[in-house]
């Protein structure tokens, strides 16, 4: 086994400084096992695994155990939509912990209350940022490090380049990884060598033989290029990284008058978010599970042109541990 020491993988206690992202709905646990046993670290995202793969949270972390022993991290998300949703994130946070878990991403909020249970844990907690005052906000919540989420990251892509943001971002004294726009083993390299403790790969790991989605969706992965991915307000409100499809183009990449107006007040926008979270969360497990059709989206990001065919999770780790070490990176 290739290793390759950062700051980040000397906290993560992992080999190769490589994170398969939390993917909702396409993360199921033999992807996460793959990627760790391989010398990355694999993302559990408990809402794909409870309500997409069918998992009860705590089985799926024990099936992942009998893949691997190797560690694995978790997704909080932590923005307070409801009551019923913190208590249910703060119930999974517990779980993760009880089943050994140490390693956390969070997004979408203020992270305070998972480093607060997760440090007393041992654990390290990483925060997903698209710029600088969000890093400032979490640093001040006491995170170890900083997830980077560039331009051209799939899903819900950051508005600044991988180059922008470790510029901003490098010399705050905590590690910093780089999400978005990485689908191979060269530009893997090319951001460690931009001064990146590590790297999370999304849409990559979706083209691969462990991850549980439908072939259709692989796919058009496979055979997309940069020029096809665009962002969408049609999805969840905000901009969405999706694949460009006759759908995509017909129905236009805008929110409409009525959700516009909606996002902007302070009471309705939860309301419209609800309703853009329970379309989408239909949407795409649909289109994971049971194919293609006229009316699909699908997240992808600009990582794309660097993904030319679906193979084993645990090859794209190694092959990029190599490139690194062969690189001096």
């Amino acid at each position: 086994m290739v290793t390759l020491a950062t700051p980040f993988t000397q906290q993560a206690g992992i080999e190769v400084p490589l994170i398969c992202g939390a993917m909702y709905p396409c993360t199921n646990p033999e992807l996460v096992a793959a990627v760790s046993e391989a010398g990355g670290i694999g993302i559990v995202q408990p809402l794909s695994m409870v309500y997409v793969h069918g998992h009860d949270l705590r089985e799926g972390l024990r099936l992942i155990r009998r893949l691997t022993t190797k560690p694995i991290g978790m997704n909080v998300l932590i923005e307070r939509s409801s009551r019923t949703y913190l208590e249910r994130m703060q119930r999974w946070l517990d779980v993760a912990l009880e089943e050994g878990v140490r390693f956390f991403v969070t997004s979408l909020g203020k992270p305070r209350w998972v480093v607060d249970r997760v440090a007393a844990a041992g654990g390290v907690v990483y925060h997903d940022v698209t710029e600088r005052k969000w890093a400032d906000r979490a640093l001040e919540s006491g995170v170890h490090g900083l997830i980077a989420v560039n331009d051209r990251a799939g899903g819900h892509a950051g508005p600044k380049s991988a180059e922008a943001l470790i510029e901003e971002l490098g010399g705050l004294g905590k590690p910093v990884i780089c999400a978005g726009g990485v689908g191979d083993e060269q530009a893997f390299v090319a951001a460690l060598k931009l001064g990146y403790a590590g790297v999370q790969m999304g849409t990559r790991f979706i083209a691969t033989d462990e991850c549980r989605v439908h072939p259709d969706y692989k796919r058009r992965i496979v055979e997309a290029t940069e020029e096809d991915i665009v962002l969408t307000e049609r999805v969840t409100g905000v901009p969405l990284a999706v694949i460009r499809t006759p759908y995509v183009e017909r129905v236009g990449t805008k929110a409409g008058p009525l959700a516009r107006w909606m996002l902007r007040g302070r009471r309705t926008k939860y309301l419209m978010r609800t309703i853009y979270g329970l379309r989408y969360v239909w949407k795409l497990k649909r289109a994971v599970l049971d194919g293609g059709s006229s009316k699909d989206y699908w997240q992808a990001g600009k990582s794309v042109a660097g993904i030319t065919k679906v193979e084993p999770a645990g090859d794209i780790v190694r092959r990029c541990a190599q490139a690194a070490q062969a690189a001096g990176a």
